[in-house]
């Protein structure tokens, strides 16, 4: 990572352009995920309201409780298209022109969000949750895609790291704003719900100043004169042979290539190990535990014992955790492998969630009947740093516990309607956000596929996450009411065989060209049938990447 103060003027077009690129992608999928909780009792009283004007008698329970899940769980049907539809228009259109349309799509929802009350219109408030949705889908996949392209070898881990310290500021800045004081009033509810508009305005106003990025400009429209200027812009003055070179010797590489659809890409043979760990770190990040302390915060620190005053300002504490972590993983990943930092931070997870599991389990039973059990998983940085933020969670519900509870009625989580700031309640938010790869894990996800497969890659990896999401915010509760503090052993196992599959794997990446980790990839590919390997350039008799 640049230290010094010349390297920071170098590069200061590579962090501006960082800072726009954060601020209309991930800071915004952020904010969605936490804005939403604070306008739940509005938007029912708001529904409510609606219902009763238009037909003389108010909403019935089970349709205000439909009408509310589609409006949440709707966001995540956006996300899910817009994900599938990523690959084709960044192939087609390039990634700046497609974020650029992106942006339109934002404005739109936010625009339907912001008017809904004006309009008296629930309505509006499903298609603008549809339409953020599916900008969500769009930017998840395109941001890291992106910020690799954009940044040099030397700072491709710091950039990708960028999209998890946006996405901790955006969840944080949610919660601040969603503040009764704030935003969060029964007055100024849809201007909350349409602030992120805001943020698309200004990637909308400031991207095209930016160009398009140098892997794009060369490989796919052979120009390598707007190349070396994109170069120039964006990392200063000085010599970029080296990189140019490894784009020279990608192209010779892909001159047979063509841009590969999802079917191709999963039916290549020389890229079945890069799907392979692209879906390990799909599926560890859904079972590491994270989405249930973000679908259940409220839940879990309410059936805590909580008061409801206090709960926004404790899920604030949460956030500025998250917050710090991904700022940490910003600055040690560039000091350490990536290798090394997947499984070692997987394994540290692993060890935190065995700790949680033995010290429940030492609890008088009467206890473990009476209390929550909060995941304990930190944010989607890199696993070191989610590991910190873990420990810090794990100590906040212990001391939570030590509290008088405050629930009424049986059951380990509650009621089913738990309290949410500003009076009210609000179901359990369901499973209808994915929260982004970020750090060591999208650096990986960039960095072991090519230009021609990265795109298409990236549509299988974020509709897995969707997906995933979705599962576990559905069966989270189910698992927990069964296995009780138990269920951490579910997540434990799972990060346990995540790191020991990534350090016996995945080849180290860090600094590397793609030809270089193609080249390692193709020793695992094809094992065992060297003719097809030394048609790909892999040497005879080269070492093993793996520790096999």
């Amino acid at each position: 990572m640049a230290t010094s103060l010349g390297d920071l003027a170098q590069y200061r077009r590579l962090l501006q352009m960082i800072l726009v690129l954060g601020v209309g992608g991930s800071f915004q999928v952020g904010f969605q995920l936490s804005m939403i909780t604070y306008t739940s009792v509005h938007v029912k009283a708001f529904i409510n309201e609606t219902w009763l004007e238009r037909s003389g008698r108010p909403v019935p329970p089970e349709t205000l409780t439909l009408l509310w899940s589609s409006i949440v769980s709707v966001y995540g049907l956006g996300g899910l298209l817009g994900s599938m539809a990523s690959g084709y228009l960044a192939g087609k259109y390039g990634k700046k022109k497609c974020l650029l349309g992106n942006n339109l799509v934002m404005l739109a929802g936010a625009g339907l969000l912001g008017s809904s009350k004006a309009a008296k219109s629930f309505e509006a408030i499903l298609a603008g949750r549809f339409l953020s949705g599916v900008s969500a889908g769009l930017s998840v996949p395109l941001h890291p895609q992106y910020l690799g392209e954009v940044s040099p070898k030397k700072l491709r881990g710091f950039a990708n790291s960028t999209m998890s310290l946006f996405w901790s500021l955006g969840k944080a800045l949610g919660q601040v704003m969603g503040q009764r004081e704030l935003l969060g009033s029964a007055l100024l509810w849809p201007a909350l719900m349409a602030l992120t508009g805001l943020a698309s305005s200004v990637q909308l106003l400031t991207l095209p100043f930016f160009p398009e990025s140098p892997p794009h400009l060369f490989l796919h429209r052979g120009d390598e004169e707007a190349c070396l200027r994109a170069m120039e812009t964006l990392w200063g003055k000085g010599p970029h042979q080296a990189e140019l070179e490894d784009l020279r010797a990608e192209r010779a590489a892909l001159q047979s290539a063509r841009s590969k659809g999802v079917w191709a890409v999963v039916r290549d043979p020389a890229l079945r190990w890069q799907l392979y760990l692209l879906v390990l770190t799909v599926v560890t990040m859904q079972l590491s535990g994270i989405n249930a302390i973000y679908f259940y915060t409220f839940e879990v620190l309410h059936a805590a014992g909580f008061e409801e005053d206090h709960i926004p300002y404790l899920t604030l504490g949460v956030s500025l955790c998250e917050l710090l972590s991904a700022v940490l993983c910003s600055f040690i990943i560039e000091h350490f492998r990536r290798k090394t930092i997947l499984w070692g931070g997987y394994g540290l997870m692993a060890s935190v969630l065995a700790a949680v599991t033995l010290t429940l389990s030492l609890q008088p039973a009467e206890l473990l009947l009476s209390r929550p059990f909060p995941s304990s998983a930190g944010p989607p940085g890199c696993p070191t740093a989610a590991s910190l933020c873990s420990s810090a969670s794990c100590s906040a519900s212990e001391w939570a516990q030590l509290r008088p509870p405050a629930r009424k009625g049986p059951g380990l989580w509650g009621p089913r309607d738990a309290l949410v700031p500003g009076g009210g309640s609000s179901s359990p938010n369901p499973p209808s956000r994915a929260p982004p790869a970020a750090g060591a894990i999208v650096s990986v996800r960039v960095e072991i596929f090519d230009q021609s497969s990265r795109s298409s890659a990236f549509v299988i990896g974020s509709a897995l996450n969707w997906v995933g999401v979705f599962a576990i915010g559905m069966v989270f509760p189910f698992i927990v009411e069964h296995l009780q503090q138990f269920s951490f052993l579910i997540f434990m196992g799972a990060l346990y065989t995540s790191s020991l599959l990534i350090y016996l794997f995945l080849p180290e990446t860090k600094n590397k060209s793609i030809v270089e980790i193609r080249e390692e990839f193709d020793k695992l590919n094809f094992k065992g049938k060297p003719a097809l390997a030394l048609g790909r350039g892999v040497t005879a008799g080269g070492p093993s990447c793996t520790k096999l």
